[in-house]
């Protein structure tokens, strides 16, 4: 599993100009992307990783100040462009086998207490956010 991880003020998902999910203080915005051979298991590490991930001001964590968090699926994540102009996608995995661990990222995150807001898995989504220093993050596991 891969994801990108923003601090900001705000974010909000948007799908046919209809807000799916937004935060409106100060929490992550995460990109999630799958490959082939991730597990439930790395889900669940995944979201104890982004809940308690010291990147908030103070060197605070979501779980320190109930911050929310919002969680999409980003298949091109797993995009490699290192041959040519055009990115490939074979390591991203197929949309049933990443949107039930990307729903199980939210699922796990919801278990340890989180406010998470998602967007819509496969849909056309307009993301808009405010990164808060910035701070983006690559997380692989």
């Amino acid at each position: 599993m891969r994801a990108v991880v923003q601090r900001v003020s705000s974010a909000s998902v948007e799908v046919e100009g209809q807000t799916v999910g937004a935060i409106d203080e100060p929490g992550l915005m995460v990109l999630v992307g799958v490959t082939h051979d991730d597990t439930r298991a790395q889900a669940a590490k995944l979201a104890a990783k982004l809940w308690g991930l010291r990147i908030l001001h103070g060197e605070k964590s979501c779980s320190d100040v109930s911050a929310p968090l919002l969680v999409i699926s980003q298949f091109t994540l797993y995009g490699d462009a290192r041959k040519g102009r055009r990115p490939t996608w074979q390591a991203a995995a197929p949309g049933p086998v990443a949107e039930p661990l990307v729903r199980a990222v939210v699922e796990e995150l919801q278990a340890l207490g989180a406010r998470v807001e998602s967007g819509v898995f496969g849909a056309d989504m307009k993301v808009s956010l405010v990164n808060d220093g910035p701070i983006t993050l690559v997380l692989d596991l």
